[in-house]
């Protein structure tokens, strides 16, 4: 597996497995939970070792099982999960308060990286959310922290006004949308990007494109674009839940992408 060094000299693994329907009902991010771990116990077998959760996704007991489940040691995942600021910030007791109930499910007392997962409209509130998670990046608690879904200017208000710079910016990165102009942005500020969602937005006439790419390889459509992807330096979070295909999306690394090919695809 490949690692990003952060800026701060975490290593982290250029692909995880997304989370935020496993262990629910019918497949459904509102689905009720199960209450099993198939899926992070396929991904764990299949030598995911990278896993990417949040509060608002209502599982993140589902990958804290799963990981005590697989008697590896903690130190062999890394973890990232998200302060739930949708609906923007609700104060420090909130935040506080939100953040263990994290630990607690993830039966952890460290996260590898912690993000506030969207920005809101208020400056103020946002440079105090971020002071929060600064504050447990000092003690250790937290490996990482960053953000999510930041555009330039929330960027710039935590560079301009903040002692520790985000680790990441996870975004969209997919077919329709590679955010090329925000990932500069990023690399610019030596912040490194995530893509969630990196298989969305694929539609039939991109598929039969990608296909007639990855038959060059032997790949499929999916490992293609992930090669894209991670030759670009972006973390990628697929998510599958089949076994098989999350085996697919680790076995990316023994081919490469001519520019031609790169080429074709960022136009998709």
């Amino acid at each position: 597996m490949k690692n990003i060094t952060l800026n701060n000299g975490i290593a982290m693994p250029i692909i995880g497995s997304g989370t935020n329907t496993y262990g629910k009902e019918g497949n459904e991010y509102r689905g009720a939970l199960r209450g099993d771990t198939q899926e992070v116990d396929w991904a764990i077998d299949n030598g995911y070792r990278h896993f990417d959760s949040a509060q608002v996704y209502n599982n993140e007991e589902v990958l804290g099982q799963g990981i005590a489940n697989s008697q590896l040691p903690r130190e062999d995942f890394f973890i990232t999960t998200k302060l739930n600021t949708f609906e923007g910030f609700a104060g420090a007791d909130w935040a506080h308060a939100e953040i263990e109930k994290s630990l607690e499910k993830l039966q952890t007392d460290t996260i590898d990286l912690f993000l506030l997962h969207n920005p809101w409209d208020n400056p103020t509130e946002m440079l105090e959310a971020w002071g929060i998670l600064e504050d447990y990046y000092k003690r250790g608690v937290f490996k990482a922290i960053g953000v999510s879904n930041f555009k330039e200017e929330h960027l710039d208000l935590l560079l301009d006004n903040a002692a520790v710079r985000p680790a990441v910016n996870q975004i969209k990165s997919q077919v329709g949308t590679w955010n090329e102009a925000l990932i500069a942005y990023n690399k610019k500020n030596n912040i490194d990007t995530v893509a969630w969602s990196p298989l969305g937005g694929i539609d039939e006439q991109a598929k039969q494109t990608l296909e007639e790419i990855g038959n060059q390889y032997g790949k499929t459509f999916a490992q293609v674009v992930l090669r894209y992807n991670i030759e670009r330096n972006v973390i990628v979070i697929p998510k599958s839940h089949n076994k098989e295909r999350q085996a697919q999306s680790l076995a990316i690394f023994d081919f490469e992408l001519t520019e031609n090919d790169r080429e074709l695809i960022s136009k998709l």
